[in-house]
């Protein structure tokens, strides 16, 4: 018997591409393929207030140290920022300390909330319960405590 007698039922995944869109990503989140990373390169307050579902905060400062400490180098890793530039920056940086497949994910967040990907952070309206009450609640604190330094 043919060894991929499902091929037409899961299709193979293709190489990472050097560039992805969003589509790629999602039917791949959609799938429920779990073998693959996508990091968020901006600064954390920024991924705090709202980032592709499942991201990990790596911001451009620490990000080669705190991959390499935490990736396998031929994971497939998908990597946004700010703008394509940030992007570009931080998938040459991945390359440059050995990673093998990384993606530039073209658009980042904007054209991931386009096409209706998931999102979470303090101001995205989609956020899940329970997942940023811990942020929610220090920056009450925070708010509080500035209320009354201006009393």
């Amino acid at each position: 018997m043919d060894s991929n007698h499902l091929g037409g039922i899961i299709p193979p995944q293709p190489p990472i591409e050097p560039q992805s869109d969003v589509y790629a990503v999602k039917s791949r989140l959609e799938w429920g393929e779990p073998a693959f990373t996508i990091l968020d390169v901006r600064d954390r307050m920024t991924y705090n207030e709202g980032h592709i579902m499942g991201a990990m905060p790596m911001p451009m400062d620490d990000l080669v140290d705190r991959a390499t400490s935490s990736l396998d180098k031929s994971r497939d890793i998908y990597v946004y920022g700010a703008n394509d530039q940030q992007t570009a920056q931080a998938t040459k940086l991945l390359r440059s300390a050995g990673f093998e497949h990384v993606s530039e994910l073209k658009g980042g967040l904007a054209a991931w909330k386009e096409i209706g990907g998931p999102t979470e952070g303090i101001i995205e309206s989609r956020t899940p319960a329970g997942a940023d009450d811990y942020n929610v609640v220090s920056r009450m604190q925070d708010h509080l405590e500035n209320l009354e330094k201006d009393v």
